[in-house]
């Protein structure tokens, strides 16, 4: 129980410093980010909507309103897949790339200073490990339901 209240507690508490951060240093909110992130490490930086929300671990219509706000203020743009009329690619802007880049540094200033660097290397290799054991096993049971 200790364990589970501690990660609890920790990831509000972590996650409400990241989005407070991102709203100061660019526009942004923790979600945006993620979103952002995910398509800068992309391919062309760009994916189908459908994968884009399986990475995000979220709805399809929290990522249609996600992507919705970040288009609207120049940051993605979405264009139908060539291949497949329902298939919708979104794709990080040169200002989406500019934005993050813009709140990238606080927010590594941020985890690390509240997460990363009061743990020990052993710490975080164990804190790695025991995420990675159950980020697989929700993911493949995430499959399956």
């Amino acid at each position: 129980m200790r364990a589970w209240v501690a990660f609890l507690d920790t990831s509000n508490l972590l996650l409400r410093r990241i989005d407070q951060q991102l709203r100061e240093d660019g526009g942004l909110t923790q979600p945006q980010y993620e979103l952002l992130t995910r398509l800068a490490e992309a391919p062309q930086r760009r994916l189908r909507m459908a994968e884009l929300a399986d990475l995000l671990v979220t709805s399809r219509s929290g990522l249609t309103y996600q992507v919705t706000q970040l288009e609207k203020l120049g940051l993605v743009h979405r264009q139908a897949f060539q291949d497949d009329d329902r298939g919708v690619l979104a794709t990080l802007t040169e200002d989406g790339l500019d934005a993050l880049q813009r709140a990238a540094p606080g927010h590594v200033r941020v985890v690390r200073e509240n997460l990363v660097d009061l743990l020990s290397h052993e710490q975080l290799l164990a804190l790695g490990d025991a995420f990675d054991v159950a980020r697989t096993h929700l993911r493949t049971t995430q499959r399956r339901d």
